[in-house]
């Protein structure tokens, strides 16, 4: 049975003060999660407040993207073992944000993911397409490309340690998210997809996250999909107390669900 996972992506929002306070108050009102995982990804200047606020608590800290090299003349990166000594457990790697406004490419993204595992980061490859592939059909092309490029250059037997995360890019930050059935019919795929990468055994371990306007009122029914295995949360992630509602009614969704 996989554990749902719940990620909070704060993307570029909080002052030092305003990361704290957010911080608190997700630990305050989640002392002891059941049956649920939990990660929230501050921007880089409030990693550190963030992990002093988390420390000892069962939050884990995660960043929203990391550099492919260790250390070098790379201004304005962060690498993977920086955020190691910070605190931090996981990386996003390939959100569809910094695909398109920063042009990362799949094999820049595909180093980053190699990065990340190297130095013991769990990293979550997201992938997803715009509104005009799915429009023409190319939804499972272009997550299959997206995941096969990722993936590459990674041991099968690594392959178990990556969570992924679908996230259709029509759907982050409009308010529309996809229905249950259209996001399970892509999670089926992708899980299909990791048992030909690796084997059915790992594909049926790795958790795949459903991310794009996730709200209290949605997450029940797609985390009720067999193979949705949690969300990746945006904008309700800003907002303590929705966030822990998506927390503990993913948890009891995808306990019945599995049931």
């Amino acid at each position: 049975m996989r554990t749902p996972l719940v990620i909070g992506n704060w993307k570029m929002h909080g002052t030092l003060a305003e990361a704290r306070a957010l911080a608190g108050a997700i630990r305050e009102m989640i002392r002891r999660p059941r049956g649920v995982q939990v990660v929230v990804c501050p921007p880089f200047t409030a990693l550190a407040a963030v992990a002093e606020v988390l420390a000892g608590g069962p939050i884990q800290l995660g960043a929203q993207t990391c550099h492919h090299e260790p250390a070098g003349a790379h201004t304005g990166e962060i690498s993977a073992p920086m955020l190691v000594d910070v605190g931090c457990r996981w990386v996003l790697v390939g959100h569809s944000e910094r695909r398109k406004e920063i042009g990362e490419s799949d094999e820049v993204i595909s180093l980053k993911l190699r990065a990340a595992l190297a130095h013991g980061l769990t990293p979550v490859l997201c992938v997803g397409e715009t509104a005009e592939e799915r429009r023409q059909g190319f939804t499972f092309t272009t997550v299959e490309g997206q995941l096969r490029a990722g993936l590459a250059g990674v041991a099968a037997g690594e392959l178990g340690k990556v969570v992924i995360a679908y996230e259709p890019v029509w759907a982050i930050g409009t308010g529309v998210n996809a229905t249950p059935g259209q996001a399970g019919e892509v999670h089926g795929y992708l899980r299909g997809l990791l048992s030909e990468l690796a084997s059915k055994e790992v594909a049926q371990a790795v958790r795949i996250l459903y991310g794009g306007s996730v709200k209290g009122e949605n997450v029940d029914a797609l985390v009720a999909e067999a193979e949705i295995d949690g969300a990746l949360v945006g904008g309700a992630s800003l907002n303590a107390q929705g966030f822990v509602a998506i927390v503990r009614r993913a948890a009891r969704a995808g306990a019945a669900s599995k049931e």
